[in-house]
């Protein structure tokens, strides 16, 4: 088994990023919000969710907590783009708020920028439901022991589905 991060061949990287689209939706916090995840090529991700009243603080706008969790799981699913074998982890996070986030549809947009081996860092950001930018941060995550064929909600399709 190899330590370094690769991507996938042109081939391969369909059923992967399906796999990791799986992988978002069986997770169990993720019943817990209206969201999917949409992986649109390597390094790239997009999440929509859909901010509702119970995820806002006292003065009627989404919590700070539902800004991290769009944004960390943006910059994740980007970067996992280019692991195939391996969960990555998060290990820090620094998030930079714009705007209050009111109810209605939010994307969050995550993008790869560096690493390959042990650690990669990726960006975020999010856009409220005119296109203006709401919040953005970036994260470093690194290579876990957990392989990725070993969780449930990952599984790719065998040759002949598609």
């Amino acid at each position: 088994m190899s330590s370094i991060a690769t991507p996938p061949d042109g081939s391969g990287a369909a059923p992967h990023w399906r796999a990791l689209e799986g992988l978002y939706a069986s997770a169990p916090v993720n019943a817990l919000f209206r969201s999917s995840l949409e992986i649109p090529g390597e390094g790239l991700s997009r999440i929509r969710f859909e901010v509702e009243p119970q995820c806002f603080h006292a003065a009627g706008a989404a919590h700070g907590t539902i800004y991290f969790k769009m944004l960390d799981d943006a910059a994740f699913y980007a970067a996992n783009t280019l692991v195939t074998d391996r969960f990555l982890l998060t290990t820090s996070f620094n998030l930079h708020f714009s705007a209050p986030l009111h109810a209605g549809p939010v994307t969050a947009e995550g993008r790869w920028i560096s690493g390959r081996r042990r650690v990669l860092v990726a960006e975020a950001f999010l856009l409220d439901r005119d296109g203006e930018e709401v919040g953005r941060g970036t994260g470093t995550f690194m290579r876990s022991r957990i392989a990725l064929s070993s969780l449930a909600g990952y599984a790719q399709p065998t040759t002949g589905d598609a």
